[in-house]
């Protein structure tokens, strides 16, 4: 009869992590506070292209037109979610790392704090000369009345003191437990905020539109030109007001190096909370945003929209209002797009620059101010297939693939320079095309970000829990007394757990309080 033995299992060789130790040391470092402040810096640094690069959730239409000028930059950016920061899988697990490495290491830390919160001072140790700040006096009073008096001063200033056990010859006290107090609020408020910020993601939305004066706007997910809804949002969170854009103001001012910038800006809204609520009046202004219900409304940009009107063949009025043109610079040189799509001679579509303060300069067309003090549209013409009818498409994007351009007599690109109130007329029928009138126009983000007080709480709690930490300064002072012969000698000394901290001035007003309790003239000090 022939017995197998089972294989014997292989050796583990020498300092070979079995899977359970290698997830513990793993675990280990991730919740290690060099961990948490590695990966603190990490965010920090990961929201740098998000304040650098145009986001889409912020500005679609800067984020646009950035794309169109950096052709060889866009797919890259793209691939690695430059455009979209916040929402970006690298930006997501730095986050998620981050709150379980604090987690993780607040939790068993958080027990600590509470021990030592608890925890009576030491007993003093045998030798307090050995001790970096120490002092010691002889006097005729008996020891237990020294040991009385170090009690009720050390009480009177605030120390948490040792019980006293028989036959101990001196008095321990502590003080400065609120800064372990400082300690955990501030890594537990860092929690709190990112927990905020966490729910304001998921539950709340972020969205914007370009609103013209004189417009309406009714907060419906069909007003917004960009919306972007955390994962659990819902549209029943969205609160039913309506605005009227009424005015604009521009205060203009010029700078030695950077020419003529705008100083300050507002406009004026006309709102209501709800359709049949009472109307009420608001400067929208920068970094003073409009509370409605859960939705802060931000003023973040402006410019113009030319009111354009333009005819067919036969006189009548195919297309009329006012276009939103884009900033290219601070000079408000704009541009902007006219699509019209239904033309008895076919879709026509205008493309070209708006120049708020037009003026030939070496006989270059520029704008010397951005106030619209005399405006120019400079558009070519293109007509035919513009893909009108193939479904939505960018309002700032002419698709010229299949369309002609409009030629004049000579035979060369038409381009129609329109002052204010000019009626230029298009070759082959097309009809004419009239630069009616200006407007501004206001770059509006609407956002919901629930949870945002929790944030706000946390973060001044965190710097509360900072502050303590950083100025409260814990000491330990201890105070001996022994008979020797006729006199008592009474030996105190100090110690500032924090690192750097001077207790001398702490032992030269104990000591006199000390001396206060018997004459001077009984008691010899040496230091």
């Amino acid at each position: 009869m022939t017995t197998t033995l089972p294989p014997k299992a292989p050796e583990r060789r020498s300092g070979e992590l079995t899977p359970r130790e290698l997830g513990r040391w793993l675990w280990r470092q991730l919740t290690s506070m060099r961990t948490a402040l590695i990966l603190l810096l990490l965010l920090a640094l990961a929201a740098v292209p998000g304040s650098i690069i145009p986001q889409e959730g912020v500005d679609s239409s800067k984020t646009a037109r950035w794309q169109d000028e950096h052709p060889t930059l866009t797919p890259i950016y793209e691939r690695l979610q430059l455009f979209s920061v916040y929402d970006s899988a690298w930006f997501s697990a730095i986050y998620l790392l981050l709150m379980i490495s604090l987690v993780g290491c607040i939790i068993p830390r958080t027990f600590v704090y509470l021990r030592a919160i608890r925890a009576a001072p030491p007993a003093a140790p045998r030798n307090l000369t050995r001790l970096p700040d120490h002092t010691s006096y002889d006097t005729h009073a008996p020891v237990d009345q020294v040991l009385d008096r170090a009690r009720a001063a050390l009480k009177k200033r605030g120390y948490r003191l040792r019980p006293a056990e028989p036959g101990t010859d001196a008095v321990s006290a502590e003080r400065g437990y609120l800064r372990e107090v400082g300690n955990l609020l501030f890594h537990l408020s860092v929690v709190v905020v990112l927990v905020a910020f966490a729910a304001g993601s998921l539950f709340g939305f972020r969205g914007g539109a370009i609103i013209v004066e004189g417009s309406t706007f009714t907060n419906t997910l069909t007003q917004y030109d960009d919306f972007e809804p955390g994962q659990l949002f819902s549209a029943d969170q969205m609160d039913p007001f309506v605005f009227t854009f009424d005015d604009f103001d521009v205060e203009w001012q010029n700078t030695p190096r950077r020419g003529v910038l705008a100083r300050a800006f507002k406009a004026g809204l006309t709102y209501r909370e709800s359709p049949t609520a009472e109307e009420k009046t608001y400067d929208l202004r920068v970094n003073h945003p409009l509370s409605v219900g859960d939705t802060d409304v931000f003023l973040i940009g402006h410019g113009y929209a030319p009111v354009i009107t333009v005819k067919d063949g036969n006189g009548e009025e195919v297309f009329s209002g006012p276009v939103p043109f884009l900033p290219q610079d601070q000079s408000f040189l704009s541009f902007g797009v006219v699509k019209v799509p239904d033309s008895p001679t076919g879709q026509i579509g205008l493309e070209g620059l708006f120049y708020p303060t037009f003026q030939l300069i070496d006989g270059n067309p520029a704008t010397i101010y951005p106030n619209d003090a005399n405006p120019l549209i400079s558009m070519q013409v293109y007509t035919g297939d513009l893909g009108l009818d193939s479904g939505p498409q960018s309002v700032y994007d002419l698709d010229k693939d299949a369309a002609q351009q409009v030629l004049n007599d000579e035979g060369k690109p038409l381009r129609l320079d329109l002052g204010l109130g000019e009626t230029a007329t298009l070759p082959d029928g097309l009809g004419t095309v009239t630069f009616d009138e200006v407007r501004p126009w206001t770059r509006i983000q609407f956002s919901q970000s629930p949870g945002k007080e929790v944030a706000l709480a946390g973060v001044v709690l965190a710097l509360v829990g900072l502050l303590g930490s950083l100025f409260i300064r814990p000491r330990r002072v201890w105070v001996r007394a022994r008979r020797e012969g006729a006199v008592t000698m009474v030996e105190v000394a100090a110690l500032d757990r924090s690192g750097g901290g001077d207790v001398v001035p702490v032992l030269e007003e104990l000591v006199a309080d000390l001396q206060t309790a018997v004459p001077h003239d009984e008691e010899k000090a040496d230091t």
